[in-house]
């Protein structure tokens, strides 16, 4: 299993309404990520915008593939990439960079 955390920037103006869309995801759209392999998939919001995601997988790169070829992900990354600084013209999605982990306590 794959553990992948990324950090994205979530514009200081908008952080209460990302706040309330992450409290009421579309349920098909936690069904998609449920059936393309996204698992204990958690965001953390820092009062300053500063987003870090985690989530487990067995292929992060097939996970991606599987929820871009989702019609809900077009919808909800469209929808999303308003709330985000510094895309330079990509959806949310594809900004989520995967940080190297460099310790791990199991």
């Amino acid at each position: 299993m794959q553990r992948v955390c990324f950090l994205l920037k979530v514009r200081e103006d908008r952080i209460d309404e990302y706040r309330e869309r992450h409290a009421a995801v579309w349920p098909e759209m936690l069904e998609a990520l449920s059936a393309t392999g996204w698992h204990n998939y958690s965001l953390f919001l820092r009062d300053d915008g500063l987003l870090v995601g985690y989530l487990e997988t067995e292929d992060f790169a097939a996970a991606q593939a599987a929820m871009e070829a989702t019609d809900v992900n077009a919808r909800w990354q469209a929808e999303m990439a308003p709330f985000f600084e510094s895309l330079d013209g990509a959806r949310p999605d594809e900004a989520m960079k995967p940080l190297t982990e460099v310790f791990h306590l199991s």
